[in-house]
């Protein structure tokens, strides 16, 4: 794979650095998680991946996370700003400068924050909801007519956070490769969220988006650009655009009415997508005839058609639709094809490759009991040493 034999160290945190890790090791990096001793994790995102607890409070805690760090290609710090560099693992550790001489100049030191590292907010705590509000998009966003409404947690966390993490990283090895150094790719989900959101924002600004939120073409605004209940209260999403899709889409949706035998005073034709003082009534005419079949009647009709209409489905039929459970690496290269690593869904343990990665850096037995003894891998290592001890 693409990224064989990169090390990455990836400090345990919530969902955009975990998909960075992710990213990283579908495409064959050897990804290690720095996870807290005790600790408990809902992380999924983590196949491919190991982990290793330490207590970084601790001299030799924080002696293997350095060293860890030190042998690594990438770091992922997924912290607020200073958090690494109080227990002196900033990246001025690590790069050479005019002063000194780093521990590792090749590593790409990737630091991944909520809101911009130097603005007014760079020391509050926030969510993914709380930095598209920054961002500008969120108030673009579809909703009632009160407010809009944001899409999970997707925007800030994994495309302007994780996958632009991935993608700065990636950007830095291209760069380090021309170098021989590596860099600190800094990456704030306020600005990434800024960043994927280019099109709809420049669009704003510039005046091409015209109307109130709720009016617009991609914002709900549009009849042709919605998601319709059906009568088995399943979905139907449709998205023709395009006058040429809009012709066929309307065209066999007008079929299906005409055919139910009902008189209907009202039947909008072709024109009716340009003519927005009938949107309402178009409206009111899809929503009332999707209603009239299940979902599954109105996919066989548009399927293999250009009307743009598709059915919306569920986490399980998805998965069945495309033979997985877990959503398939992507992209798809020709010669260096990145892997799902893991058929089942599992949570990595803390710690649970703790000793296998003590041993990687050639630590003995002794030096590992003077680790345990002094508590750098947890409370509970140190009672169970202290356990095996006593027989």
């Amino acid at each position: 794979m693409s990224l064989n034999g990169i090390r990455v160290v990836e400090f345990a945190g919530l969902a955009p650095g975990p998909f960075t890790g992710l990213v990283l090791a579908h495409n064959g990096a050897s990804v290690i998680r720095i996870d807290r001793p005790s600790s408990t994790t809902r992380d999924l995102l983590c196949a491919g991946k190991r982990s290793i607890a330490l207590d970084m409070k601790t001299a030799g805690g924080l002696r293997v996370a350095k060293d860890l760090v030190a042998k690594a290609d990438v770091l992922i710090d997924p912290f607020r700003p200073g958090v690494l560099e109080k227990l002196g693992l900033g990246p001025e550790v690590f790069h050479t400068s005019d002063k000194r001489e780093g521990l590792n100049d090749k590593l790409i030191y990737a630091r991944l924050t909520g809101f911009p590292r130097n603005g007014a907010h760079s020391t509050m705590a926030g969510h993914d909801i709380n930095y598209i509000a920054l961002s500008g998009i969120l108030s673009m966003l579809p909703g009632t007519t009160d407010k809009p409404t944001f899409p999970l947690n997707l925007i800030a966390d994994f495309a302007g956070g994780g996958l632009l993490c991935a993608n700065g990283i990636l950007l830095a090895m291209i760069e380090r490769s021309r170098s021989g150094r590596g860099q600190v790719v800094n990456v704030d989900m306020v600005s990434g969220s800024r960043y994927i959101s280019s099109f709809p924002l420049l669009s704003a600004v510039s005046g091409a988006w015209g109307g109130q939120r709720g009016t617009n073409l991609l914002d709900g605004g549009a009849p042709f650009y919605d998601v319709y209940t059906c009568s088995d209260g399943k979905w139907m999403s449709v998205g023709c655009l395009e006058p040429q899709f809009f012709a066929q889409f309307i065209g066999k949706f007008n079929e299906i009415m005409k055919s139910d035998g009902k008189q209907r005073s009202w039947l909008p034709s072709q024109l009716t997508q340009s003519t927005k003082e009938d949107w309402p009534k178009l409206r009111k005419y899809l929503e009332d005839g999707f209603r009239t079949h299940p979902r599954d009647f109105w996919t066989e009709i548009f399927h293999g058609t250009d009307a743009c209409a598709v059915p919306v489905l569920s986490p399980t039929e998805a998965a069945q639709f495309h033979g997985s459970l877990h959503p398939i690496p992507h992209p798809e290269l020709s010669r260096t094809s990145p892997s799902p690593l893991q058929d089942e869904i599992k949570i990595l343990g803390p710690g649970k490759h703790t000793a296998d990665i003590l041993r990687e850096l050639r630590l003995s037995e002794e030096d590992m009991r003077q680790l345990i003894t002094e508590g750098a891998l947890g409370k509970e290592a140190r009672e169970l040493e202290r356990l095996k001890s006593k027989l």
